[in-house]
């Protein structure tokens, strides 16, 4: 015959949210009201009476002290909230994203025009751009020519670009990062000049 309290017990699920109402199986617990008053020490199960008086949860938000810390608390109202509040942080949270323009040591005017007006737009958009350069052949004996052309890179897209790391070597490629320009706040704040009046 299988114990009915075993069986109940392996019937309860693993739940890895609070420790709420009857699943509280402490002696006593430190008890905090609904406003955040503290109301001491009280046996669990007496907190349990307060919380169903009151319509509310008994919820234990630090279940590690001694004795461990309970609220009362609407835990579903605590939740939804919780959730809306997490559902906003990643609409608000913008990913940016390492966008790439490859250059190249003899790169033409055309070209680099067109890589300049990519870069220009990743940059609007909020995204960094990493700007590289393959070295072929002997043409790794020259990086001062990189250089320029990354120097005359970056003169290009000054007014929306910044640079977060200055033309490197590594290996083969040269490789230079530019972050978005932060908005000049002093032309931002500057009042509009007002038109003269006619006399």
């Amino acid at each position: 015959m299988v114990n009915p309290l075993i069986f109940c017990w392996r019937c309860v699920p693993i739940n890895t949210e609070l420790q709420v109402n009857e699943a509280i199986r402490d002696r006593e617990v430190r008890l905090i009201g609904e406003d955040g008053a503290q109301l001491g020490i009280v046996p669990v199960q007496r907190a349990l009476e307060m919380a169903e008086q009151a319509g509310l949860d008994l919820v234990k938000i630090v279940p590690t002290a001694q004795p461990p810390v309970c609220k009362l608390m609407d835990y579903d109202k605590h939740r939804y909230e919780q959730a809306k509040r997490e559902k906003e942080l990643r609409k608000n949270q913008k990913t940016i994203e390492i966008k790439e323009v490859q250059l190249s040591a003899t790169i033409a005017e055309n070209d680099v025009a067109i890589k300049a007006k990519n870069a220009v737009k990743f940059l609007q958009e909020g995204n960094k751009v990493k700007v590289s350069i393959r070295f072929r052949g002997r043409q790794i004996t020259h990086t001062e020519i990189g250089v320029q052309v990354m120097n005359d890179f970056v003169e290009r897209v000054k007014d929306y670009a910044a640079v977060e790391k200055r033309p490197m070597l590594e290996g083969r490629h040269m490789l230079m990062i530019l972050v978005p320009k932060p908005a000049d706040k002093t032309k931002a704040e500057r009042p509009a000049k007002q038109p003269a009046k006619e006399p």
